[in-house]
C-alpha cells in the first residue's frame, strides 16, 4: 500500500517539475519571438516618433537619430526617393547584396504592399514594412525596420538579429540550470510540505487505530485551527465518550458478574443450608418419633423403661430446640435484624466469669483450663455477644481438646483493641478448612459430630457477631494445636461511628 505521505510528495514533485518543463518550453521556443515583437513595438514607435520631427532635412534630427541607433544597437540610414542616402550610422556607406535589396523594395513600397507577402516579410501599417534579410557576406540576419516619411524620403533600421538569438539561447540554458535548482529546491519543500501535512492525518489514523483495540488513553494533543484541528477534537470527544461508555460497561457486566456469582453462592448456600438442617434435624426426629411409636404401641410396659423413653424424648427435642435457636439467632446477626447493646465492660472479668460455669464439665472429660485474665482489660461492644463469643470458642476447644488435653484463654494487647485468644492441644484443622470453619454447618471432622452434640453452628455465629461489631477474628494452627482468636474494641479507641451502632441503626 502506497501512503498518503507518497502519493502527495509525487503529486507535488511531478506538478513543479510540469511548470518547470513549461516554463522552459515557452522560453526556448517563444523568447525569440516575443524578442522581435518587442522591437517591432519599440521601432515603431520611434519610427513615428522621427516622422513626427522630420522636415527632410538628417541634420535637425541628427541627435535624435544616433541617440535611436545606440540604444537599438542598429544601424539606421535615410533614403531621399531616388534612392541616395541623406543619413547613415555606419559610416562609409558600403553597398551590400541582400536578400529582398533596398532599391527593389523602394519600387515596391511606392505602389504599395505586394500581392502577395512571403514568409519574411510583413506589413505593419500602410507606411511601415518588416523584413528579414541575410547578408550574403557576412552570414548574418538583419531585422530591416522600413517606414516612409511623409516628403517621401525612407527611413530604415537595420539590426543583427545574432545577438536575439544569442540572448534566447543564453536566457533558455539560464531557465535550464534554474529550473535545475527549482527542481531541487521544489522536491525538498515538497517533501517537507507532505510530510507537515500528513503528520496529524496519520497521527489522527494511529488514535482511530488505537480505538478500535480499545484503547481510549490516546488524545490529539495538536493545536490546529482548521478543519483536522475539528477533526481531532471531534475525535477526543468521541474516545471519551466511548471510553466512558466501557467503563461504565465493564462495570456493569462485573456487577452482572458479581450478582450472578453472588446468586450461584447464595443457592449453593441455600442448598448446602437446607441440606445440613434435614441432616441436623432427621436423626432428633427419628429418635423421637421411634420412641414416640414405641411409647404408643406399649413396647414397654414397666415404668423405668417409659421413663427412660421419655427422657430420650425429651433430650432429643431439647437439642432441636437448640438448634432452632441458633439458626434463629444466627439469621438475626446475618441480616441485621439483632440489635447489639453497645456498653463499657471488663472482658477480662467476663471471660472468668464464663469459664467458671465449665468447672464440673472440665473434672468430668479430665481437661485442664488455665486463665490469663488478671488484668481488667475494659471494651467497648455488645456484652451478651461477647460472653457468646467466649462460650462457642470454649465449648469447640473443649469438643475437640486431645492428647495433653490443655485449654488455655488468655488477654493481649492488640492495635486498638483487646484481642481473645483459646487453645487447645489436638490435631491442627486443614490448611483448606481454616476459612470453612466459620460457615454454617461446616464440620472437619463429621463422624465426631453427634459425640459432642455440636451442630456446626458456633464459629458462625462468632463471625456474626464479629462482623456486626466490625472487629477482625480468625483462627490458625500451632505446634501443639488449635488457636482461635477475637478481637474487642479497646475504650480509649472507640470510633465515632459505634456510638451511633448503640441505637441499633
Amino acid at each position: 500500500m502506497v501512503s498518503i505521505r507518497t502519493k502527495l510528495f509525487v503529486s507535488l514533485l511531478a506538478l513543479v517539475s510540469f511548470f518547470g518543463i513549461l516554463v522552459w518550453v515557452v522560453i526556448d521556443f517563444g523568447l525569440e519571438r516575443y524578442y522581435l515583437w518587442q522591437k517591432e513595438s519599440v521601432l515603431l514607435v520611434s519610427s513615428r516618433a522621427v516622422a513626427d520631427q522630420y522636415d527632410g532635412d538628417p541634420e535637425h534630427i541628427e541627435l535624435e537619430l544616433e541617440r535611436l541607433a545606440s540604444t537599438l544597437g542598429a544601424g539606421v540610414v535615410i533614403l531621399d526617393k531616388d534612392k541616395n542616402v541623406k543619413y547613415t550610422s555606419f559610416g562609409p556607406l558600403r553597398v551590400r547584396r541582400m536578400t529582398g535589396s533596398i532599391g527593389s523594395s523602394a519600387n515596391e513600397q511606392l505602389h504599395g504592399p505586394p500581392k502577395h507577402i512571403d514568409k519574411d516579410r510583413h506589413w505593419v501599417d500602410e507606411h511601415t514594412v518588416v523584413e528579414t534579410q541575410q547578408d550574403l557576406d557576412l552570414k548574418i540576419d538583419f531585422l530591416v525596420w522600413r517606414h516612409w516619411l511623409s516628403n517621401g524620403d525612407s527611413f530604415i533600421v537595420r539590426q543583427p538579429l545574432a545577438p536575439v538569438s544569442e540572448s534566447a539561447n543564453l536566457a533558455a540554458q539560464f531557465m535550464l540550470f534554474a529550473g535545475f535548482i527549482a527542481l531541487l529546491a521544489g522536491s525538498c519543500w515538497a517533501f517537507l510540505f507532505a510530510r507537515r501535512f500528513t503528520a496529524p492525518i496519520l497521527e489522527l489514523n494511529r488514535i482511530a487505530q488505537s480505538m478500535a483495540k480499545l484503547d481510549f488513553s490516546q488524545k490529539w494533543t495538536t493545536q490546529r485551527r482548521d478543519e483536522l484541528g475539528e477533526l481531532g477534537s471531534s475525535i477526543n470527544h468521541l474516545s471519551k465518550q466511548l471510553g466512558e461508555a466501557m467503563d461504565r460497561l465493564q462495570e456493569q457486566n462485573r456487577q452482572l458478574q458479581e450478582d450472578v456469582e453472588k446468586e450461584r453462592r447464595l443457592d449453593r448456600m441455600r442448598k448446602d443450608f437446607v441440606s445440613a438442617v434435614s441432616h441436623e434435624l432427621k436423626t432428633p426426629l427419628a429418635l423421637i418419633m421411634g420412641y414416640a411409636e414405641g411409647l404408643q404401641e406399649h413396647v414397654v410396659i414397666d415404668e423405668e423403661s417409659q421413663r427412660y423413653y421419655c427422657s430420650v424424648i425429651a433430650d432429643e427435642a431439647q437439642k432441636m430446640d437448640k438448634l432452632v435457636k441458633s439458626l434463629l439467632n444466627l439469621s438475626q446477626l446475618e441480616s441485621g435484624a439483632g440489635h447489639l447493646q453497645w456498653e463499657e465492660f471488663d472482658l477480662a472479668g467476663l471471660a472468668v466469669d464464663v469459664a467458671q460455669k465449665y468447672k464440673a464439665l472440665l473434672a468430668e472429660k479430665e481437661i485442664a483450663l488455665t486463665v490469663d485474665a488478671a488484668t481488667p482489660c475494659f471494651v467497648y461492644g455488645d456484652v451478651l455477644g461477647a460472653e457468646q463469643i467466649i462460650t462457642n470458642f470454649l465449648t469447640n476447644a473443649f469438643s475437640h481438646a486431645d492428647g495433653e488435653r490443655k485449654v488455655r484463654l488468655w488477654l493481649e494487647p492488640a492495635e486498638r483493641h483487646w484481642r481473645l485468644r483459646v487453645e487447645n492441644t489436638g490435631k491442627s484443622i486443614p490448611e483448606d478448612s481454616l476459612d470453612k470453619i466459620w460457615t454454617s454447618f461446616y464440620k472437619v471432622d463429621k463422624a465426631r459430630t453427634r459425640q459432642y452434640g455440636g451442630h456446626g453452628l458456633g464459629l458462625s455465629i462468632v463471625r456474626a457477631i464479629q462482623e456486626a461489631h466490625g472487629n477482625a477474628f480468625g483462627a490458625e494452627n500451632t505446634p501443639s494445636g488449635v488457636l482461635f482468636w477475637a478481637d474487642f474494641d479497646e475504650i480509649e479507641q472507640i470510633p465515632a461511628k459505634k456510638e451511633i451502632s448503640s441505637k441499633g441503626e
